[in-house]
């Protein structure tokens, strides 16, 4: 039987937690978590954005109860600020949702000096998680983890990208953005290993949008201005013509964050033409983010990258 957001159940009482709400992926499911009267803790990199979004939010949903927290993943002194604040402002959280991310950027470094989209996409989210960590375990949380269907671009992981040293290997922001994204994928099912190693009641299950139309299509690549801004520009009209909604997109992130029947290590991608496209169902990944070898040796990277133990 076919999931849809009809199904997703009563939140009433339960919070969750959203990077990245200023439009796209984040804003819909940000919107259909409060629809069904979850209270929202999101996030956002820019204030002016986030008063735009929260503002729709509240118009769709009267009463809905919403905290905004700024936060750069770029930035991991930011990052952790962050999730320091939100560790101590809140006494759990049910559902936590790493959406934000950027993609196919010219090349550029983060704050830290790492690889901007790798430091966004990934390192960003895997200290957010890690310092949110103490909360997340005592709640029992659903954390959702937002991959994409360019991680099967991706021949492995370079884990020299992890150091500010970078990797050696000539710069190709789709490589770069497809390695970010079978690393949010290794990170989830890592998660979910490990928790389930220690008998938690933890749930780590992640899931990608298929093509969906967001800002994403237009901002990243228009990075640089010149040619790629006309590229970027490009690539979102096509992206209008052909691609599903952003608020489709949402379904197999809000199927991954609510669904009962999913108990972790699940991978929730669209249904139809390549998974494109289409209600949310469980889908495959490759071999090289079923690696529990690559995921082991990604996650110690990630612990000396951002200078954050994550012990589960």
């Amino acid at each position: 039987m076919s999931w849809s957001v009809d199904d997703i159940p009563d939140l009433i009482g339960k919070r969750a937690v959203i990077t990245g709400v200023t439009g796209g992926l984040g804003f819909s499911t940000a919107l259909e978590l409060a629809r069904r009267g979850a209270e929202l803790v999101v996030t956002a990199r820019n204030a002016s954005k986030a008063d735009d979004a929260i503002g729709e939010l509240r118009s769709e949903v009267p009463g809905v109860t919403v905290d905004v927290v700024a936060l750069d993943l770029a930035d991991l002194s930011d990052t952790k600020r962050a999730a320091g604040e939100v560790a101590a402002g809140y006494d759990r959280i049910d559902i936590l949702v790493n959406n934000a991310g950027i993609m196919a950027t010219p090349r550029n470094s983060s704050a830290d000096g790492f690889e901007l989209q790798i430091a966004t996409n990934h390192l960003g989210h895997f200290a957010w998680t890690a310092t949110l960590w103490p909360l997340l375990k005592a709640s029992d949380a659903r954390i959702v983890t937002v991959s994409s269907l360019m991680h099967t671009r991706a021949i492995g992981f370079d884990l020299r990208t992890l150091t500010r040293e970078g990797s050696p290997r000539r710069y190709g922001r789709w490589k770069s953005y497809s390695e970010s994204k079978l690393a949010n994928l290794s990170f989830a099912l890592e998660l979910n290993r490990r928790v389930k190693a220690a008998g938690l009641g933890v749930v780590s299950v992640g899931a990608h949008p298929g093509y969906a139309l967001t800002n994403l299509q237009k901002t990243g690549t228009s990075l640089g201005g010149g040619v790629n801004a006309l590229a970027g520009t490009a690539f979102h009209q096509v992206s209008r013509i052909v691609a599903q909604s952003a608020e489709m997109g949402a379904w197999p992130l809000l199927r991954a964050a609510t669904d009962p029947s999913l108990t972790g290590g699940e991978y929730v991608g669209p249904s139809s033409l390549g998974q494109t496209r289409g209600r949310p169902r469980l889908v495959g990944m490759t071999r090289w983010a079923r690696d529990e070898d690559l995921a082991d040796n990604l996650w110690d990277a990630s612990e000396a990258a951002t200078g954050v133990e994550f012990t589960v």
